[in-house]
């Protein structure tokens, strides 16, 4: 059986070697340690109608985990949302699920991004007929016309769809990870028809993990660049077969997730909406939101874990992996 085991590793070693490194379709990357926790960042203004706000993340290149900013994106076809990738734990090892878009957000681990992103669902805003409408509770837009009927302000959808995780833990399940399983409706989502991020979110991405900065093991988890105020540019894309974009919300706003916050009642408002609005008015920038909520299994478990900017008390212990294992990515 030993001999069996290490044969199984060795071949994992020489495949290692010969697929290159990449979180886009087709590639998924496993590594032996937890990723950095999540940097508190402010949002930069949506500069005009028709952006998506992807957020930043942790991604994993030659110098280990790196920082990939949060940006605005145009949607690649009217209707389109955007479900952020993440870390899940399985078989001693963290797995990268990468993004894609669709016409509902889908499972996204838990893990709470800001902005909307609350950890279940999106509360930044909504599809209204063909064009998108923001949510200023959570999203910091542009002044000035332009925006019309663009804008709405809906606390109670931020407080049904948050999951508190006060130390900015980064990824699902594992030592310290986050403690969510697909919701019925995240199932769902997650096998419709979707589109990749597109060539120009790859490009994005593979910028900063040839920007040497951009590493944690440089920048000790707090990344200069944290999010980009530049959007990304467009690339159009058919609508999935059978789609129609109704003016009806497409935010995923789910009940249940009110028992998520695990004796934290809604009153508690947003996340992250609450580091984000404190009485500002939207014009005002946004800290990332997830400064006041996200409370699943506080416990990092990352060997080499990056410093928060405000660490909070750790509701419970649990023993942190050893040593740095070895990574895998698999086809």
């Amino acid at each position: 059986m030993r001999l069996l085991r290490s044969f199984r590793w060795l071949l994992l070693a020489l495949f290692v070697t010969i697929v290159p490194l990449s979180s886009q379709a087709g590639v998924f990357i496993s590594v032996g340690f937890a990723p950095p926790v999540l940097p508190v960042y402010v949002q930069p203004v949506c500069p005009q109608p028709g952006l998506m706000w992807t957020p930043g993340y942790w991604a994993y290149g030659d110098e280990g985990y790196y920082w990939v900013p949060g940006a605005w994106v145009p949607s690649p076809y009217v209707g389109a949302l955007w479900t952020p990738g993440y870390w899940g734990w399985g078989n001693g090892l963290y797995m990268w699920h990468a993004g894609y878009w669709g016409p509902h957000v889908g499972y996204y681990g838990g893990v709470n991004y800001g902005f909307g992103y609350g950890g279940i669902g999106f509360a930044g805003g909504m599809w209204r007929g063909g064009f998108f409408a923001y949510n200023t509770a959570v999203m910091h837009v542009g002044g000035g016309g332009g925006w019309g009927n663009r804008t709405y302000v809906d606390n109670t959808i931020v407080e049904r769809t948050t999951i508190i995780n006060n130390n900015h833990v980064s990824y699902n399940g594992g030592p310290g990870g986050i403690n969510h399983q697909p919701a019925p409706e995240e199932r769902i989502a997650e096998h419709e028809q979707h589109v990749g991020p597109t060539s120009f979110q790859a490009q994005h991405e593979n910028t900063f993990r040839n920007d040497h900065t951009a590493y944690a093991q440089v920048n000790g988890g707090h990344p200069q660049n944290a999010a980009l105020s530049r959007p990304l540019a467009a690339e159009n894309h058919p609508a999935p077969n059978g789609f129609q974009n109704h003016a009806n919300p497409q935010t995923n706003a789910r009940p249940m997730a009110e028992n998520m916050n695990h004796g934290n009642p809604p009153t508690n408002p947003r996340p992250m909406a609450e580091n984000v609005n404190h009485g500002n008015p939207p014009s005002n920038p946004r800290p990332m939101e997830r400064t006041e909520n996200m409370n699943h299994n506080p416990g990092q478990g990352n060997p080499h874990p990056a410093p928060a900017a405000h660490p909070a008390p750790h509701a419970e212990s649990r023993p942190a992996p050893q040593g740095r294992p070895e990574e895998k990515r698999e086809h």
